[in-house]
């Protein structure tokens, strides 16, 4: 089994910064994308960002310039250093980890979420 853990929401001003930070463990063997998704209050889940292994990276269209991601392959660790956090960006952010190999099962990958840290933006 595979758990994430999340740490790093909280309040912040507009303007302000935050930095989440995602660690993946149990029987891990590979993990293909990790990256983080949010969702607002009456909205659909939506990526803000990801990381391939190999090292592509994605944005939503609405955080480009302003987060960035980053990723440890060595600790299985994910990190959004959000900046200039506007109040549109309040939400539950989620950790993925996205096709995901076991050393109990090297053949189905599977994808795993963390259980989301709330992200608030306001004066």
């Amino acid at each position: 089994q595979v758990q994430l853990v999340e740490s790093g929401g909280g309040l912040v001003q507009p303007g302000g910064s935050l930095r989440l930070s995602c660690a993946a463990s149990g029987s891990i063997f590979s993990i293909n994308a990790m990256g983080w998704y949010r969702q607002a209050a009456g909205k659909q889940r939506e990526l803000v960002a990801q990381k391939i292994y190999a090292g592509d990276t994605n944005y939503a269209d609405s955080v480009k310039g302003r987060f960035t991601i980053s990723r440890d392959n060595a600790k299985n660790t994910v990190y959004l250093q959000m900046n200039n956090l506007k109040p549109e960006d309040t939400a539950v952010y989620y950790c993925s980890a996205e096709d995901v190999l076991t050393t109990a099962d090297l053949l189905h990958p599977d994808d795993y979420w963390g259980p989301g840290t709330q992200v608030t933006v306001s004066s």
